[in-house]
């Protein structure tokens, strides 16, 4: 996929969404080098162009990215992982070995500023905060080191030295709405945020939007469970919302839904006659909704954390570093999106109208649950 915009121009795969992610690898200084069909290694040649996996020629430069994880870990199968594939999947297609990328586990908000310290030190060219729990840390540390690049992930920053990557969530939340609203037999879907905030709001705004287009008299259940760690609270906010009727759940909440996808299973496994689906976030939960007797994901929102990150980099190494800038991703960028998964053929062409509708300015979508 490509970008329209100068500073959306930026290659945003979609494999970038679908690598499998590993383990973090130690940093340390390397010689440059490509990987051949053979999987191979061998040295590359100061300046020499190279063609990578992907069939695109780049590159092969001594650059090194580093991410800092917020709560939710690199293996959240979610907001993390996306962006920690995404990471892979640049080192991949610069030819680039794995000591040239790195992630830094944050397990509560005191980590944040000792990883990124961690991370300068090892001297690398771009430094990520992944989430705008990060914003804070990354700011004061910027600051106090303002030779260093930094980027910052659902947030912007006014830093001369950080790029700032956000994302209209609210478009793709909109279509993960309009596909809930046509797929309830109950008349009843459910929505599960993580911590409140702009980021979530803008989640929950086009999910309420969304079904609102579809059927204004469909109930939307709202919880938060204020986390984006603690998969048992997704699994009893799932518990309520399903016994009170409703029969699709959306989560906006991180690691917390791996807690959504539990109890739907175990609800399954209970009755298998039920038809309950789950819609994911951030990158394809499809094999989260895998059971016995199917498979109960209906869709995901798909948001390019990885990619962006990878397009960014792109974007430093051929023109140099957008510090001060905050690009933007959205439907029209493809930096947002919804995936085909289990919808029918029928509710996916309203899916489609309305994400024509969104391109085309006819569909205005709520940035914040005010606003509805």
């Amino acid at each position: 996929m490509s970008m329209t915009k100068l500073r959306t121009l930026l290659a945003i795969g979609t494999s970038a969404f679908v690598l499998a992610a590993c383990q973090g690898q130690d940093a340390g200084d390397t010689t440059d080098t490509i990987v051949d069909d053979a999987d191979e290694t061998e040295d590359v040649e100061d300046n020499g162009d190279e063609t990578a996996e992907n069939g695109e020629d780049t590159e092969a430069v001594d650059f090194r990215l580093a991410m800092i994880t917020d709560e939710g870990g690199v293996d959240d199968r979610s907001f993390n992982q996306s962006a920690w594939e995404g990471m892979q999947e640049w080192a991949e297609n610069r030819g680039l070995s794995d000591d040239h990328i790195d992630y830094y586990q944050s397990n509560d908000a005191q980590d944040f500023i000792p990883n990124l310290n961690q991370a300068i030190a090892e001297e690398y060219d771009i430094i990520y905060g992944i989430g705008f729990a990060l914003l804070d840390a990354i700011n004061d540390v910027a600051e106090q080191n303002p030779e260093q690049q930094f980027g910052i992930v659902d947030e912007i920053s006014e830093m001369d030295n950080v790029v700032s990557l956000t994302f209209r969530d609210h478009e793709a939340a909109f279509l993960a709405g309009v596909a809930a609203a046509e797929t309830t037999e109950t008349g009843r879907v459910g929505f599960i945020g993580g911590i409140e905030g702009t980021v979530i709001d803008r989640f929950e705004a086009g999910f309420r939007a969304g079904v609102a287009h579809v059927d204004e008299d469909i109930t939307v259940d709202i919880d938060y469970a204020g986390s984006f760690t603690d998969a048992s609270i997704g699994q009893q906010i799932a518990a309520v919302m399903f016994s009170n009727g409703a029969d699709v759940i959306y989560h906006a909440a991180g690691a917390v839904g791996n807690g959504v996808f539990t109890e739907t299973r175990n609800r399954l496994e209970s009755n298998p006659d039920d038809e309950l689906w789950v819609i994911g976030v951030d990158r394809d939960q499809e094999e989260e909704g895998n059971w016995d007797g199917g498979n109960f994901t209906l869709t995901s929102t798909i948001k390019g954390v990885g990619a962006s990150i990878e397009s960014s980099a792109n974007l430093t190494i051929d023109e140099g570093f957008p510090g001060g800038e905050n690009i933007a991703y959205g439907l029209e960028e493809e930096g947002v999106d919804l995936t085909r998964g289990n919808l029918s053929d029928e509710v996916w062409d309203v899916v489609e109208e309305a994400r024509q509708g969104i391109l085309d300015g006819d569909i205005s979508v709520p940035e914040a649950p005010g606003d509805l």
